[in-house]
């Protein structure tokens, strides 16, 4: 197992440590790096969140996000939410033209991000996992949106995506209610966690469902992705305009005639991208 401190990982921005990106293969990790602060979100965490998304999108060879959280000394956390003091003296810090909260959150992207967790995720770190596509959390991971005991709104896409993750009612309790102690293990029951790992593990784990990612057709993944995501709440006569369109673009994309021809080669398709 390879954690967080053992990693390769460079700063996104220069002169900016507060969010660390590392390759492995075609797969991007970008790590929230402020375990002083508990990984709370603040301008640089933002500013980099929403770099290192500019260049996973903008790289050919970078096909799926990871996305996860520094371990603090007093252990793992994904991250704790909105940074209350930098909110309270320029709350405008902590939002990008692009992706709004955190840099990421109301980010309009093409490829997949995997949201690795161990440890809390609350508040805007709960909302931040809910802008990924699917997560990995550890055993200890729990989840929270405790704006209303601030006399706050949980604004960064929460009360509305947490019902489509959650039976309405269980994601009516944890808004109103603000409780912070929504375990992993419930989330994964419902089916918004994809994968359950042991403490420590979430990041590995996420990396290797990341990997069985790439092993897809990089541009049939991102058709797929919009697809799924557009048609989700569209009537069925927009989802077969949706698909009709996606397979057709497929046609025309010269890693067509790869996997067709690795198919009868009995072979591992090389896909390119194009």
């Amino acid at each position: 197992m390879m954690t967080n401190e053992e990693t390769t990982a460079s700063p996104v921005i220069e002169g900016n440590n507060k969010v660390l990106m590392e390759r492995r293969g075609h797969v991007a990790i970008i790590t929230i790096n402020r375990p002083e602060a508990r990984n709370a979100v603040n301008g640089d965490v933002a500013q980099g969140i929403e770099a290192a998304i500019d260049q996973l999108e903008a790289d050919d060879d970078l096909w799926v996000g990871v996305l996860t959280g520094a371990r603090t000394e007093k252990g793992w956390i994904f991250s704790a939410g909105a940074d209350l003091k930098a909110m309270s003296t320029d709350p405008g810090a902590m939002m990008t033209e692009k992706g709004g909260f955190a840099g990421f959150v109301a980010r309009e992207r093409t490829k997949p991000v995997i949201a690795a967790v161990d440890g809390p995720a609350l508040a805007g770190g709960t909302e931040i996992v809910l802008a990924c596509d699917m997560v990995v959390a550890s055993e200890t991971a729990v989840f929270g949106v405790p704006e209303v005991l601030r006399n706050l709104v949980a604004a960064g896409g929460g009360l509305f995506r947490l019902p489509r993750v959650l039976p309405r009612n269980v994601a009516m309790e944890l808004v109103l209610t603000g409780r912070l102690d929504f375990p992993a293990e419930r989330a994964h029951h419902f089916g918004w966690v994809n994968a359950l790992t042991e403490e420590a593990d979430a990041l590995d784990g996420a990396v290797q469902l990341a990997e069985q990612v790439t092993k897809a057709a990089p541009l049939a993944v991102r058709e797929s992705r919009k697809i799924v995501l557009e048609s989700a709440l569209a009537d069925e006569e927009t989802g077969w305009r949706l698909s009709n369109e996606g397979i057709a673009k497929m046609f025309g994309a010269e890693d067509f005639g790869e996997g067709l021809t690795a198919f009868f080669e009995k072979r591992d398709p090389v896909w390119k991208g194009r």
